[in-house]
This record gives C-alpha cells, structure tokens and sequence, in this order.
C-alpha cells in the first residue's frame, strides 16, 4: 500500500480568486495586478471567477483579504503591494503589518492568502520583481487546489 500524496494541480474548475492591489506605488503594483490576472485567465479561470479589489495601500490589504477568503465562492486570495524603503521607519511598520495581517488573513480563514507583497530597498529592485505577480497566482490556484485534495481525503 502506498502513502496518499497530494501533488501539485492547477485544476481551475469552480474555483474564484480574489486579487487584492494597494494602489500606494500604482506604478509597480497595478502592472503586478495585471500580469497576475493574466495569468488566472491562461490557467482556466473565467472573468467571473475573479475579483479584483484596490486597497489605499499595502497596510489595508489584510483586512480586505480577510474579508474576501470568508466568501464562499473565493477559493483564495492573492495580496499584491509594494513596500519601499524610504528615509524613515515607516517601512519597517508597514512590512511588518502587513506581514502578519496576511499571515493571520489566511489562518483564521483556512484558506490561502498569498503574500504578493514586494519589500524592496528601492524603486528599481521592485519594478525588476513585477513578474512575480504571476507566480503569485500559480501558487494561489496551486494551494487552492492542495485544501480541495486534504478536504477530499478518506
């Protein structure tokens, strides 16, 4: 007899994914949102099987993806923002926050809240990040698809 094993699926049936954006640092984050759609859209996912929300910045993102992962017809939720270090501590509250509101996002939802979140020293090491907006949304539909394969378990 051999172990059971849950192997990674991109399955897209039924499932919804929530891509939540701050809009602080637009410049990075919306082309982030964009490519991550995207990418949804080749694995399977229809238009309406998405949801797209903007938050005012990286720290609101938690409470937004909190709210989202408790739908019933979100599978799971993709948070995308950038957090630049600047001149002050701001950055290192902001991250922090941010860090574990997501974290917290998903544990108390049981489901995946992807942390997208850039937390880069400047402006050219988070444009040169952009692209992984799209393994944002693999390991969304990956994890969505690990929680569907445990739950069906016998």
């Amino acid at each position: 007899m051999s172990p059971k094993s849950i192997e990674p699926s991109y399955t897209t049936d039924g499932l919804g994914i929530a891509v939540v954006t701050a809009r602080f640092n637009s410049y990075v984050t919306h082309q982030m949102r964009d490519l991550a759609i995207k990418r949804l859209q080749q694995l399977g996912i229809s238009d309406s099987s998405i949801v797209s929300v903007s938050a005012p910045g990286a720290f609101e993102l938690p409470l937004l993806a909190r709210h989202l992962a408790n739908r019933g017809d979100i599978d799971a939720v993709i948070c995308l923002g950038a957090v630049i270090k600047g001149e002050t501590d701001h950055y290192d509250h902001v991250a922090f926050a941010t860090t574990e509101g997501i974290s917290t996002a998903g544990s108390e939802s049981g489901k995946p809240v992807i942390f997208g979140i850039l937390t880069t020293d400047n402006t050219d090491q988070a444009i040169a990040r952009i692209s992984h907006a799209r393994d944002y949304a693999d390991a969304a539909v990956e994890m969505a698809n690990n929680i569907r394969q445990i739950q069906d378990l016998a």
